[in-house]
């Protein structure tokens, strides 16, 4: 199965494609949509779309992810943010996935162990989870995104329906590999 995560953004809305099979999951690609800045809006929000179009033409996800909308610093910032969510949620249903959503702080849960890391921390543990350098902060958050809803539905559906015992794997395969970087990282300090 591959996941196409989705780290939304005006400025900049990562990407990630992770494949899991069993309990091992693969980096495929990623990246991160950077429209003009000083573009009108609803120019800016066709250029997401266009652009995500492609990632999903070009690798072909199953099913995709996104971050849940979190309370911004301003109602205008929550705005915006949500516009660029919208744009990215209706695209992939466009395409045919259908779309998870995970809250912010599950994914830095699921990823590092914290709920409070913060974008360094999720970044290193991506590297070190799919042994690459991500193109960027977004799209290491993409990236996190999408391994945190291979992991959503394997402790969701933990026995039955989506996934059974590979579903149980693929949990145990996450946790196992967390647990891996993250004694690795207590080793260099």
């Amino acid at each position: 199965m591959r996941i196409c995560g989705i780290d939304p953004g005006l400025r900049s809305t990562g990407w990630g494609i992770v494949r899991f099979q069993g309990s091992r999951m693969t980096w495929i690609a990623d990246g991160m949509i950077q429209p003009p800045p000083d573009a009108p809006m609803s120019e800016r929000l066709a250029y997401i779309k266009s652009h995500l179009v492609d990632v999903i033409k070009t690798y072909d996800p199953d099913r995709g992810a996104i971050e849940e909308i979190f309370v911004a610093k301003s109602a205008a910032s929550a705005l915006k943010l949500g516009m660029a969510r919208g744009v990215a949620i209706v695209t992939m249903a466009e395409a045919g996935l259908s779309v998870d959503e995970i809250s912010a702080r599950r994914v830095k849960q699921n990823i590092t162990g914290s709920g409070r890391a913060d974008k360094t921390q999720v970044s290193d543990m991506i590297s070190r989870l799919l042994n690459i350098t991500p193109s960027g902060v977004d799209a290491a958050d993409a990236l996190a995104v999408a391994i945190s809803a291979s992991h959503e539905t394997a402790m969701t559906f933990p026995q039955t329906g989506h996934g059974g015992k590979a579903a149980n794997t693929q949990a145990d395969g996450l946790s196992r590999a967390i647990s891996a970087a993250l004694a690795r990282q207590g080793g260099r300090s």
